[in-house]
């Protein structure tokens, strides 16, 4: 892959308000305002606290004992947050090598033992036949043309549970793909240029 689609692609869920600050905080659980440091590479759009403050009071019940997804997870900042509340799983797909090396060493320092941290293109896990999962966070490389793939490959290859909970962040102004007829908007958010939004795996 390019030099230039790794640096779009490692791009993903950071907790910063400020990019140059090179760290996310975890908001709540176990590590409770333990600040992490991030591989700071050239197009890394993080999501914000208060983005993922509103997040975690929307499913903050559902992720005790969940097995989550963190697709693109970038700095890992929604992936640890689950993690710190207990989660029983959580697996973080990240495919730029050194902010992936990143993400190893902060699991280190938390000495978490919920976090399974693959290195590889998202799209190609997920082509994969999957095991379930309870929660899945998407918030993949803005205009990269990822979300339509994604979302189809979670539903198709088995990757949800019933009742899943589904989370997307996307720029405001994207067209939502055609998402399939089982899941259903629970809650939305346009902050600043970004929309998110939860939806649930009804069956």
């Amino acid at each position: 892959m390019a030099k230039n689609s790794m640096r779009k692609h490692q791009r993903s869920s950071s907790s910063q308000n400020n990019k140059g600050s090179g760290s996310i905080r975890i908001i709540s659980g176990l590590w409770r305002g333990r600040k992490l440091p991030v591989y700071d590479a050239e197009g890394l759009r993080p999501t914000t606290d208060r983005v993922k403050e509103t997040l975690f009071n929307w499913i903050a019940n559902d992720i005790p004992n969940a097995r989550c997804l963190d697709l693109f997870a970038g700095s890992g900042g929604l992936g640890f947050e689950a993690a710190s509340r207990q989660a029983e799983e959580v697996t973080l797909i990240e495919l730029n090598s050194q902010a992936f090396q990143q993400l190893q060493q902060n699991a280190q320092t938390v000495k978490a033992t919920n976090i399974n941290l693959l290195n590889q293109n998202s799209l190609n896990f997920l082509k994969q036949e999957g095991q379930a999962y309870d929660i899945v966070f998407i918030d993949p490389p803005f205009r990269q043309g990822l979300l339509a793939d994604t979302i189809e490959l979670l539903e198709n290859n088995h990757w949800l549970n019933d009742q899943a909970l589904i989370y997307i962040e996307t720029e405001k102004e994207l067209e939502m793909p055609a998402l399939p007829e089982s899941w259903q908007l629970h809650r939305e958010k346009v902050a600043g240029q970004v929309r998110f939004q939860l939806f649930i795996r009804e069956q």
